[in-house]
């Protein structure tokens, strides 16, 4: 993202804070320490994803959008938007399918 730090954001992540024009909305800075989060959770979600499809969920995509509705809720760690990409992230970890995500309605 930037010339002092190698650390590679995907451009899938940087266009969340991307408006209509294509114009970054946030500083490099914390479009870098967002990315650091969601990367982190994803990494962190991979055993819990997998404990949960092997215990009690019907289908790998069942997980995944059970864990994409707790992350989008309001009030927590990251933005609905950064949630989707958290779950697509987990996806590609654990090799599964990504499943259609929707959108989570305010106050869900």
């Amino acid at each position: 993202m930037s010339d002092d730090n190698q650390l590679f954001v995907p451009p899938s992540f940087v266009a969340l804070f991307h408006d209509a024009r294509g114009r970054l909305q946030a500083p490099k800075e914390q479009v870098l320490a967002r990315y650091e989060l969601c990367a982190d959770l994803a990494q962190l979600l991979v055993e819990q994803a997998q404990i949960l499809y092997h215990r009690e969920a019907p289908s790998e995509a069942v997980v995944l959008r059970q864990i994409h509705q707790g992350l989008a809720a309001e009030g927590g760690p990251v933005t609905p938007a950064e949630a989707q990409w958290v779950t697509q992230r987990l996806a590609e970890l654990l090799n599964w399918p990504s499943p259609e995500l929707l959108p989570i309605a305010p106050g869900q």
